[in-house]
């Protein structure tokens, strides 16, 4: 099976000389939810803006150490993968430009060059997925900071991508608008990759993890085995989270 990203070898340096990846090689399966975790500073947003060709600044005209379906990543075809992997920012304000709600989930469809009756389609489709057609014609800066997510959501599920690759998705939600966010995510078929320091989703949603630090893979494995193993967690900036407190990784034995 011909996995939905493959990365091989993937490093990276800012112009500053800041060395923010090393070495970095994973694959995630279509279909399937994968949690990235790290401490900040970790190269998770990094790692992240590799995978729609944000980052390099200069892609490659051949070749390329990150593949989409089995494509690498070039030049060439960086438009095609954008198309099939909609990456969601951790600061909503980064996302979020148009005068209205609407046009701002409606900015990726005509990008696509959708005729007008498709695109208004997708949006309608879009909204009522993340329940935010009331809100439609009202400036994104008036949102509160859940709406904000669930419009940028909107705006990447409106182009109906494969790939969702999500960054800090709940950063900043209270309790009701993180639950609301968790059920659309877990309500969609898409391969997801989610970059978070909210630990209790990662349970929730994510049967995999990798654990991120120093811009290298410190594991990768089942969420559970990962997360409830207490010593390295706290290795990596990280704690055992609530949910996996009284809950043995192992069955006692008599």
């Amino acid at each position: 099976m011909i996995p939905a990203l493959a990365i091989q070898d993937l490093g990276y340096a800012y112009p500053d000389g800041t060395v923010a990846l090393h070495g970095i090689t994973l694959s995630v399966a279509p279909g399937e939810c994968v949690g990235l975790l790290g401490p900040n500073g970790s190269g998770k947003s990094t790692l992240l803006r590799h995978l729609n060709g944000i980052l390099p600044e200069r892609l490659p005209g051949t070749g390329g150490a990150v593949a989409v379906h089995g494509e690498p990543i070039t030049s060439a075809n960086v438009a095609a993968v954008r198309r099939q992997l909609g990456l969601m920012f951790q600061d909503p304000d980064d996302q979020l430009f148009c005068a209205t709600v609407r046009e701002d989930v409606g900015f990726g469809p005509q990008q696509l060059g959708l005729g007008a009756a498709a695109a208004a389609a997708r949006v309608q489709s879009a909204l009522e997925q993340v329940g935010l057609v009331h809100l439609s014609h009202r400036p994104p800066h008036h949102l509160s900071n859940g709406e904000k997510r669930r419009a940028c959501l909107a705006g990447v599920l409106a182009c109906a991508p494969s790939i969702l690759v999500l960054d800090e998705p709940t950063s900043g939600l209270d309790p009701r608008g993180r639950r609301e966010l968790i059920a659309l995510l877990r309500g969609i078929a898409a391969t997801k990759l989610i970059a978070t320091h909210d630990l209790e989703l990662v349970v929730e949603l994510c049967p995999r993890s990798i654990i991120l630090d120093g811009g290298r893979i410190i594991a990768d494995g089942p969420t559970t085995e990962l997360l409830a193993d207490e010593a390295l967690m706290l290795a990596h900036g990280l704690e055992r989270p609530h949910i996996l407190q009284h809950r043995h990784p192992h069955p006692a034995k008599d």
